[in-house]
Formats: C-alpha cells, structure tokens, sequence
C-alpha cells in the first residue's frame, strides 16, 4: 500500500541547502520524514515515527534537529548554520503561534461586548475556539455543566490564549 505524503515544507537554509520535511499515514500512526538537499540532489534523509501525535514546539522539529545531528553530507560549518536556521525558525514560529492564539482570544471575548446572555456568550466562545484552535478538545459532560462553570472554564481558555 502506497502511503501519501502531506504538509510537505521546505526549510532553506542556505543557498545550496535545503531540508524539504514532511509527513506520511503509515500502518501504525504516522511519520515525519527529512530531506537534505545538497547542490540539488538528495543526499540524506532521517524520519521520526509517531503513533498519535508529536510533543514538539513546531512541525518537524525532531526529524530536523535528528538529520542536521546525524548526517556526514553536512561540514561542521554547514550544521552550525543549519542549527542557527533551526533556533531562528523556532523563535519565529512560537511568534506566529503566540499573535494566532491572541487573535482567536479576542475573538472569542467580542461575546462579552456583544451578547447579554450568559449561555448566548458562552455557546459563541465555544463555537470560536473550535474554529479557531481545531485540536480542542471539550470534556463529554460539557452539556451537563452549568453555564457559570462553562464560562468559568471558557474564560480560563481564553485567558491561556493570550
């Protein structure tokens, strides 16, 4: 069985090289896979196997740092450089991530200036989170609970967000 790759991404890191990453479905979960690309041509590759989900700052962060460490196709040099690139995009991926979560903060509290109603406000939270943050799960009793805990948890999101 042939195996699609998604969310390919493409990590230039100087002129002649790059690092193209992405992921795979495989029989048990998924994988990350890294490419080095060196004058044009693949040289190397390295990949990280998952079965739910990853605990990374950002995509690809494990399978990028494992082939910039592991590789013979890159001089010293070339990994210090690589490795810079790598705390570099960190710094600028936890900023995009930080003004998107701050976003979908403010926008989930327009309720509290916009709608009376407490189950009115509460339900426009809930529905903006979802949209906004999709890996967010709810409890199961979250329809048993009251609105007042419901806003208290709600708010608590928010504040989280921002």
């Amino acid at each position: 069985m042939a195996y699609k790759l998604q969310n390919e991404k493409e990590f230039q890191i100087t002129d002649k090289i790059q690092i193209i990453c992405y992921w795979q479905n495989t029989s048990y979960g998924f994988k990350h896979v890294a490419r080095l690309v060196k004058d044009n041509e693949i040289v190397d590759q390295k990949s990280a196997s998952y079965y739910n989900r990853t605990w990374e700052s950002y995509e690809y962060e494990s399978v990028l740092r494992r082939l910039v460490e592991k590789t013979k196709y890159l001089t010293e040099e070339e990994k210090e450089i690589a490795n810079q690139f790598i705390k570099d995009y960190k710094k600028i991926d936890e900023q995009e991530v930080n003004k998107k979560f701050g976003m979908i903060a403010g926008i989930a509290q327009l309720a509290d200036v916009l709608i009376e109603s407490k189950q009115a406000k509460n339900s426009w939270k809930e529905r903006m989170l979802k949209a906004g943050v999709q890996e967010i799960d709810f409890p199961e009793n979250w329809n048993e609970l009251t609105e007042e805990e419901k806003e208290i948890r709600l708010n608590n999101v928010i504040k989280q967000l921002q």
